[in-house]
Parts: C-alpha cells; structure tokens; sequence
C-alpha cells in the first residue's frame, strides 16, 4: 500500500479482479456499496458497544459493502458528559479500537468509527478508519459545538488544532488530521472523505474543499440528538452538501442506548448522491439498524466533467484544497458477483412516484405553452399553422397550441390545423384527428395527399406509380415531405407560423424525414419531449380541466392506439405499420437515449443498468396509469440488440439535429438541440461504442 509515509504497514490485499470479467457485478460498473449504521449502544460500556459494531461490520461485509461508517463516539456513547475525561473507559476505547483493527483483517468493508482519543495532551472527537488491519487514519471533529445543549468544548479539542501529523495508534504510526483523502488505487477506486457531526452544520463544511479536492464519497459521523424539525434540518444540509459537491453524502447518526438524561435519539442515517436521496433509515428503532445504498461514481465523475463551475470553484479555492494529503489503500472487486441494489427507473423520463410524475407534466406542459406563446408574440404572428394526425405527438402539440393562444388572449380559429392523409392512414386516426380539432375548437381543414404523392412518384418513375407494391423510403418520404410542404405554403398563404409536432425520441434515433419533411418546422414545442412522456402529458391534460369529458375521452383513445407513422397500406388483416418494429421499443430506446446524452454512460453501463430495470417485471415500481399490457421485461439479448441499433442510428443521423428548428428545453435529461446540450459532429463513428458494447454478454448468466 502507498500511503502518505512509508511506515505506514502494508494492507493485505485481495487479489485485482477485472472490473469487465463479471458483467453482473455492481462494481464492475462504477458502483460503490455503502452502509450506514446505527448500532445499540449502552452508555460508556465500551466492550458492549465494540461488539454490536464488529456484529453489524460482519453484516456488510457478508454483502460486501465498500464502506460502512458508525456513529459519533459510537464506541464509547456520545451523551457521557465528564465520563468523557476517564482513563478507564479512554484505556477500554483505544483497546477497542485494537480489536476492530485485528477483526478487520478477514472484512472486506473499510470500517470507519467513532471514538474519544487522547492525541498529545489534548481529547479529540476523532473518526478512526480503519481497512484490513490497518488504520488509514484519524480525523478529529473540526466544529465543536458549544450552545443550547451542546458543551463540547469542555472535554475536547477542534480538529483545527493539531499539533501533530502521524500519531501511534493500536500500534501504527497513523496519519492524524482534518486534512485527509482517502483514495482507493485498487479495481474499485472511491476516494472519500470524513467529517463529523456539527461540521456539516456551519456554512463551509469541511467536505466542501474535500469534494474539490476529488473526494467523492463524503462520510459523516454523527450523534444529533433528535427535537422536532430536526430530522428535515439533516435531510435539507445532507442532500444540499451532496448537490453543491456533486457526491455522495453518507450520514449516520446515534440511536437507541444512548442517554436520555437530557436529550433523545431517533438513529436517523441517510445516503444521497448528487442531491437525491438513495436510502434513509427507519427512525426511533429499538435495536440496531444498517441502511445501504449503491453509490454511482460513475454519474459523480461525469457531472464534475460537465460542471466547468465545479473546476473554476477548486481553482479560487485552491489554497485550501491543496493542503490535503491523499491515503492511498487497496480495495479490490471481490470474486463474488455482487447484484446491484438500487432502483433504476424504468423511463428516466417518466418518475414511477405519482406526485414527481404529476409536478413534472405541469412543468413541461407550462413550458411548452410559454414557449411557443413567446416565439408567437416576439414574431407577431397571429396564426398557427399544424399537421394533426391523429397521433401522440401532434396531439400534444395541437393542444399546446391551443394553450398558447389561450394565453395570448387569440381565438383558437387562429389555430389552422390539418389533417393530411397518406396511402397509409387508417381510420381509426383520421377519425381521432377529426373529433380532436373539432373539440378543440381550431379551423379544422383536409388535404389528401395522395394525389400530389402519385403525381411526384410518377414523376420520378418510382415503382409504385405503375401500379406495384414497393414502399421504400422513398415512397415514404414522398408522404412525409409533401406533409410539411403543405404546411409550409398555408403558413406563407395564411401569414401563419408552423408548429412542429416531432419529439425527442424520435431526432435521437433519427426516425423523420430530413428537411422539408416533419425535420421542420418554424417552431417545435415537443422538440426535447420523449415519447414516453408525452403520452402521460396527454393523461395529464386530460384530467387537468382544461378539457372537457369528451375531448378527455378522445385524448384516452389516441393514447390507445398503436404508434405509427402511417405511410405505408395496411397489411394482411389490417395489420399497421409499426414504428417499435423498426427502431426498438420506445421503452428502451429512450432509456437508451438519457443515459447516453445525459449522463456519457459506456454502453455497457447503459445494458447494465438498462437489465437491472427491465429483466423483472415484479421488480421496482412503474409509473401510474401505464396500461397493464404495456408493462413487460426484456432480455438481456434484446437489451443488446436494440441498443447496437440505437448507437447505430443515433450516430448516423446527427446532421438532422445539427439542424433542428427552435424550441424549448424541457427535461432535465436535456435537448439534442445543436444550440443547447447536445453538439456533435454530423461525421461521428459509432465504432468506439459499438466495440465497448460486445464487452456485453450475449445472455443472462
């Protein structure tokens, strides 16, 4: 082991493991498990107290969590008072401290606890962190608190105030300090920091010049007796401090055994990442509790790359963050797979929480209305000109429409909308597109394209108009582009602007027709809108009121009806063109799309993460209102299968978004707009991610 001095002894090790060799581990994916635990204590009996924690390390380590952090002075108790300052209980905490240091040598976690150390004449409130027989260090408590309750200052000494670097410990000479990373060099590399208690509770933490300096899992060793309000008080600083540092924040506090002279405990422990809480512990439990969570370096890493202000900020900043010293260890990925035990939402673009999912429509339905109302006004344009074909996308689009006008104080007659019918259109459709405009109160009109798509494709001697059944693309496209064409010569007739209807999943796969095709609009309020959302817009708006019963009803029957483009017959038994037939499921594409454009995920990770969420249809939770039908696993294989597709189309079709129309940014998984998040080179090769993505097994283990 490297570490800050070379008599620091040596760790053994575990054998390095290839992060890629088990497909189905955590940690072969930039994962971290790590555990908070709130042990049952007796006040000052530290033999008790050594053996509840070496009972719950045994527990992590049987599921083999990375981390586990304890509580403040969860060796001696934290609400002793002067028994503080005894030789006979400080003798027992350091011979206890021994005893985890020996037992930690068969663990895999690093164990990091909480105890009272005489350090050179001074008591300090110290974490001790401790991994396979070594102690990595010691970090004493930097903020004591001294008001209300609190009296720390009458029995220790901040953390600011050491005098010396190393100290001997348990027999080792141990780095000692508030200055201190922790930092993996083994196959699952974590750096992590420690802080305790009130120094989460002052306006710089600690951990805020620790994240900079590269810790990504900040650890808090806590007591925090519990008064009302409080618990939300932890809650708002340990996922703020988790946001702001772009890291994990693991929090355990004292419970059930600690003293109740004066104040009461609730053992209240929590994990966040990057501002959301993973996991957080029952409270005012009787006996001992552990909460776990599967942290994700990899998000972690990738938000510090694109937050540029995170960088900036460690440069102003860089006095205090280059004091740090770096304690290198080894923890390797041990043999055993180790399943992930996270939840990974199915639609990353659709939470499964009903409230979430509730507050998330009436946002992007907002911001789709505005947007367009906006671009209305600022062009002093008083008609809008839309295709409606009976379909999710144009439907959301026309009520938008119909909003925007609202807002403006226009007649929704000013909405000029159409319905063009194809060689492909089905009835179902074409009635849905009527009774809509009808409902909605727009100017409702028809043009059947089909004699202008014959016309064209006589003209350039396609098959098709010498009576044979080839429908290409460009048999499709004909209908596509005569579409839009359309419009485009009303908006010029009418002095209206067009409002596109396409949506986001479709210009990732790159499924629309280039140029003047459904590519174009003047405008696009669906442009950063999946398709798996738009359809719980359209339940939203449907049960929001802005729509009577029965266009709520015909806005139900479009959500029912199969996806399609349309453009070509009806098969045999009036079978329709299916669009998921031909570029995956919706479901998983867009899965595929948000962690690829989001997050910079390797396609491995994506497959991952994507089996994790799709192989178990019992598992995890699925967003409210999802007809019973829709809901379904997938295999691995086809995981596979139709994420090589997507790679393939999403890179292939990039010149279509370097050319997109305006419109409004809506998800926090982004736009693909070539002025906002997503800038990419329209010559791209997708060879890189395609080779990462044969790493992925062919099938389930």
């Amino acid at each position: 082991m490297a570490g800050v001095t070379g008599s620091i002894p040596v760790a053994p090790t575990i054998a390095h493991h290839n992060p890629l060799s088990d497909f189905f581990s955590l940690y072969s994916h930039e994962f971290v498990r790590v555990a908070c635990c709130v042990p049952r204590t007796r006040v000052a009996d530290a033999a008790y107290n050594l053996a509840e924690t070496l009972r719950l390390a045994g527990e992590g380590d049987k599921v083999r969590t990375a981390i586990m952090v304890f509580p403040e002075l969860g060796l001696s108790s934290y609400a002793i008072e002067d028994l503080l300052l005894q030789d006979a209980l400080l003798d027992q905490v350091e011979k206890s401290i021994a005893e985890v240091v020996a037992a930690s040598n068969k663990l895999f976690p690093v164990l990091i606890v909480g105890a009272p150390l005489r350090v050179a004449g001074r008591l300090y409130n110290a974490a001790v962190v401790i991994h396979r027989g070594v102690i990595l260090g010691v970090v004493p408590k930097t903020y004591l608190p001294n008001y209300r309750e609190f009296y720390e200052k009458r029995h220790f000494v901040s953390g600011a105030n050491v005098v010396e670097s190393h100290i001997k410990l348990a027999g080792q000479e141990v780095p000692f300090g508030t200055d201190i990373l922790f930092r993996s060099t083994g196959t699952v590399a974590v750096t992590f920091h420690v802080e305790i208690c009130e120094d989460i509770w002052v306006p710089v933490p600690p951990s805020s010049h620790a994240a900079l300096a590269g810790a990504e899992v900040l650890i808090n060793l806590s007591a925090s007796n519990i008064t009302i309000g409080k618990a939300e008080a932890r809650r708002l600083l340990c996922g703020s401090q988790s946001a702001r540092g772009i890291a994990a924040y693991a929090y355990s506090a004292s419970g059930p055994g600690e003293s109740t002279t004066d104040l009461a405990w609730d053992g209240h422990a929590a994990i966040y990442e990057c501002g959301d809480q993973l996991v957080e512990s029952p409270r005012f439990e009787k006996e001992s509790t552990i909460v776990r969570a599967d942290v994700d370096l990899g998000r972690i890493r990738q938000e510090r790359l694109r937050n540029n202000g995170f960088a900036d900020c460690a440069m102003l900043e860089a006095e205090k963050v280059a004091r740090f010293r770096k304690v290198s260890f080894l923890l390797d990925t041990p043999r055993n797979s180790v399943a992930l035990d996270r939840a990974v939402e199915r639609f990353p673009y659709v939470p499964s929480d009903p409230a979430k999912l509730r507050d998330n429509c009436y946002e992007a339905y907002n911001i789709q209305i505005q947007g367009l109302a906006q671009r209305l006004q600022s062009s002093r344009t008083q008609r809008a000109i839309i295709g409606v074909s009976g379909g999710l996308d144009s439907t959301q689009a026309l009520i938008v429409t119909c909003r925007a006008m609202d807002q403006l104080g226009l007649p929704r007659k000013n909405v000029l909308a159409y319905t063009l019918p194809g060689f492909g259109t089905s009835d179902k459709t074409h009635k849905n597109a009527w009774r809509l405009m009808t409902a909605l109160g727009v100017t409702a009109a028809e043009i059947d394209i089909k004699p202008a798509a014959n016309q064209m494709l006589a003209d350039i001697g396609h098959p098709f108009a010498k009576g044979k059944k080839v429908y290409d693309v460009t048999f499709e496209n004909v209908q596509a582009g005569l579409r839009t064409d359309y419009l485009f010569r009303l908006a010029n007739q009418h002095g209206g602007m067009v409002v596109g209807t396409g949506d986001l999943s479709e210009l990732g796969l790159g499924w629309c027709t280039y140029g003047v095709g459904d590519h174009m609009s003047h405008y696009n309020p669906n442009g950063s809108v999946s398709k798996t959302l738009i359809q719980h817009l359209i339940r939203f708006v449907a049960a929001s009121g802005d729509v009577d019963k029965e266009t709520a009803a015909i806005l139900h029957d479009i959500i029912d009806t199969e996806i399609s483009p349309e453009l070509i017959p009806a098969g045999a038994g009036g079978a329709v063109q299916s669009t998921e037939q031909s570029v995956g499921p919706y479901a998983l594409q867009d899965f595929n799309l948000f962690y690829l454009t989001r997050l910079g995920y390797r396609p491995s990770k994506i497959a991952f993460l994507a089996w994790n969420a799709w192989h178990d249809v019992e598992k995890g939770t699925w967003p409210a209102n999802l007809p019973d039908g829709t809901r379904r696993a997938y295999t691995l294989a086809e995981i596979r299968q139709w994420l090589e597709l997507f790679l393939r189309r999403f890179f292939t079709n990039q010149f279509k978004r370097s050319a997109l129309p305006n419109g409004p940014k809506i998800s926090s998984g982004g736009s693909l707009s070539p002025r906002g998040d997503w800038r990419a080179p329209s010559d791209g090769s997708p060879d890189v991610w395609l080779a990462e993505l044969s790493t992925v097994p062919q099938t389930e283990k």
